[in-house]
């Protein structure tokens, strides 16, 4: 077997505890602090987005850049410049993003992904395919297979209604699609892999069933698309881009890793830093605590109970200690969310230097909260309630798509 690039893989130093850990699975820091993403970047190999590719981006598509890349959101990459190269030159791309479907309804940190790829699409007119992982889903979780293939039609409304282009979309369960080309791709990828290599990256042990060690494949060979033949029948040398938050990293390293062993193109990608939790970027948002997040089902009032009570505040413990010392905008959990979903660069600009020098309270900077988050999750459930079954069976249909690169 070829030698295996270390830079792709990542490798790990025997008896040395990690500080942190950000796989698929588990996103955790030492004693409960924050994620270090600059040693996230150093480990993980991949890059820093700089200024200059959110410009370039900006250039070729004559277009602002989206708030997430403005505001270092999605602020690490793997080869996105060759991408941009390559559409420079007049070479089109697709994209691959996914959805491991475990719940019933999203909460604002999974519409993350989906909000930026929808400007991705219609920014460089490419067409996308999104998996659900129904199967992986199965195999982690205490879920019937029935029941996560309920789950992957119901996420897959909130997936459409987030406002996807139907000619330039596919979407895809593995249940329902693996086999044919996509199945050949799978073993590809695995004879590549050792068992070794798997549990390096991946942090298998031995008490973990053979079904999550054979999963990795199928998240990989989305990336190529020979696995789409439906899609891009004589398009072999077709680029991928892939936007996820950096924990999916494991599966992409793995797979650029394979990718030129089985002639085919590494994939790219462009990387989300972690949605906080209401109590604290050291709090997780976790579905057995509601609290601890916005779901795009919740009322008016859940919004404006969960951000009052619960959203961790920079602010100071009395008003006269506030006007004089200022909130702490590092800590301060209205002012992260804002910076996610507050547009306005220069009101964003304004609350920040008002509220960090006391001339704002906590209160008020809640208040404006409440009412970007309930106009976004109202506009989300309108859209929503709009997505009938028949559409979602046409987004999951296996057919060509004419016009993707229109």
């Amino acid at each position: 077997m070829a030698a295996v690039d270390m830079t792709e893989v990542g490798a790990k130093v025997e008896g040395q505890e990690e500080e942190q850990v950000v796989n698929p699975w588990e996103v955790s820091a030492k004693d409960g602090g924050k994620i270090d993403y600059d040693k996230l970047i150093d480990r993980f190999g991949c890059q820093r987005l700089d200024h200059s590719l959110v410009q370039r981006v900006e250039r070729l598509t004559s277009r602002p850049a989206h708030v997430f890349l403005r505001r270092g959101v999605f602020f690490a990459h793997r080869d996105f410049n060759d991408i941009l190269d390559a559409y420079e030159r007049g070479d089109k791309f697709y994209l691959y993003t996914g959805r491991g479907p475990s719940s019933e309804a999203l909460h604002l940190g999974h519409l993350i992904p989906f909000m930026f790829t929808k400007y991705l699409q219609e920014a460089f007119k490419v067409p996308l395919v999104i998996q659900l992982t129904d199967d992986e889903k199965f195999l982690w979780k205490n879920l019937t297979v029935e029941e996560t293939q309920r789950l992957a039609r119901e996420n897959a409304k909130d997936i459409i209604a987030c406002g996807f282009d139907i000619s330039k979309t596919f979407i895809f369960s593995d249940f329902d699609f693996v086999g044919g080309a996509f199945y050949k791709n799978m073993v590809k990828v695995a004879k590549k892999v050792t068992y070794n290599q798997a549990v390096g990256i991946f942090g298998f042990t031995g008490e973990d069933h053979i079904g999550k060690v054979s999963f990795p494949p199928v998240q990989a060979v989305p990336s190529f698309p020979s696995s789409f033949p439906h899609l891009f029948s004589g398009k072999v040398n077709l680029r991928c881009l892939i936007p996820c938050a950096i924990d999916q990293d494991p599966y992409f390293r793995m797979t650029r890793d394979v990718a030129p062993r089985i002639g085919y193109h590494k994939p790219a990608l462009i990387e989300s830093s972690f949605f906080p939790a209401l109590q604290g970027e050291n709090g997780k948002m976790s579905a057995s605590d509601p609290n601890s997040a916005i779901y795009v089902t919740d009322s008016a009032k859940d919004i404006k109970n969960k951000v009052n009570r619960y959203a961790f505040s920079g602010g100071q413990d009395s008003v006269e200690k506030h006007r004089q010392l200022g909130a702490n905008l590092e800590v301060d959990i209205p002012i992260k969310y804002l910076s996610f979903f507050l547009d306005n660069d220069d009101e964003l600009e304004h609350i920040k230097k008002e509220y960090g020098a006391g001339l704002m309270l906590t209160g008020e900077v809640k208040q404006r909260l409440i009412v970007v988050l309930t106009e976004l999750v109202e506009r989300h459930r309108r859209a929503r309630a709009s997505v009938t079954e028949e559409m979602v069976d046409a987004f999951m249909a296996v057919r060509p798509l004419p016009h993707m690169f229109d």
